[in-house]
């Protein structure tokens, strides 16, 4: 009799496990109308404590389109954070693997995020690191490739993305550093805003001391060789970008 009741509580738990894989990634999945960004724009909303994000259909003042932005400031960006961007689905397979490699070999986490996966974070999620956020993160990912072009997700992906302290998008970016317009962002220009994306107020330092610290120097030597290696600029580019300086550069 022990036996037999014993047998149907663990069914129980086991068919509620089993319902709570079906209805949370569904309850994920449906928790926003992603679509609207087809036709709506979001809104940074900034306070002393941190930025949340509205959408409406008014277009910010600092947006801007994605055919406005030189090619190197858009470029300089996928080859650094997601190179395979045009080719995925919303997540990059390899590049998780690759990341769980270095954690299990190395002992080094580090993110496998895609362009989608960010723009998914800025937009509708937040900065809480637990494996909900992540699932959640993946899930409405896929939703968003369903739904909206991959230009459009890059545009929205440069508009959001903070470049620094309180610097929140590419055309902001442009005029607090080179003080011009994405249009008219250089190869290197291009390659040290995408240097700064995996932790913009860290990597800050370098402007504020105006003089690239020896890690933001090889990122961007090391972005300008992807950009080289993607056709994006050519090879006496390349060697003419790589020892030229920011104009605020020591």
């Amino acid at each position: 009799m022990t036996s037999r009741r014993s047998i149907s509580y663990l069914k129980a738990i086991l068919y509620l496990v089993l319902l709570l894989f079906i209805l949370v990634p569904g309850h994920m999945y449906f928790s926003y109308d992603v679509a609207k960004l087809n036709f709506h724009y979001p809104h940074l909303i900034r306070n002393k404590m941190d930025v949340r994000v509205e959408l409406n259909q008014n277009r910010p003042k600092n947006w801007i389109e994605l055919k406005k932005m030189s090619k190197f400031a858009r470029w300089s960006i996928i080859l650094s954070e997601d190179w395979s961007f045009y080719d995925h689905q919303g997540i990059d397979v390899e590049q998780i693997k690759v990341a769980l490699n270095e954690m299990v070999e190395v002992k080094k986490f580090r993110g496998a995020s895609t362009i989608t996966q960010q723009m998914v974070k800025n937009v509708f999620l937040s900065d809480e690191r637990t494996i909900w956020r992540k699932i959640h993160e993946v899930i409405l990912a896929y939703k968003v490739e369903k739904n909206l072009s991959k230009n459009k997700i890059l545009e929205v992906y440069l508009n959001v993305i903070e470049f620094g302290p309180g610097i929140y998008g590419i055309k902001e970016a442009a005029r607090h550093y080179f003080k011009k317009h994405p249009s008219e962002i250089t190869p290197r220009e291009g390659a040290f805003l995408a240097m700064l994306l995996p932790s913009p107020k860290r990597y800050y330092v370098s402007f504020k001391r105006k003089e690239l610290t020896r890690f933001a120097r090889a990122r961007v030597r090391a972005i300008l060789e992807k950009m080289r290696m993607g056709k994006i600029i050519t090879q006496d580019e390349y060697v003419a970008e790589s020892v030229s300086k920011l104009t605020w550069e020591k």
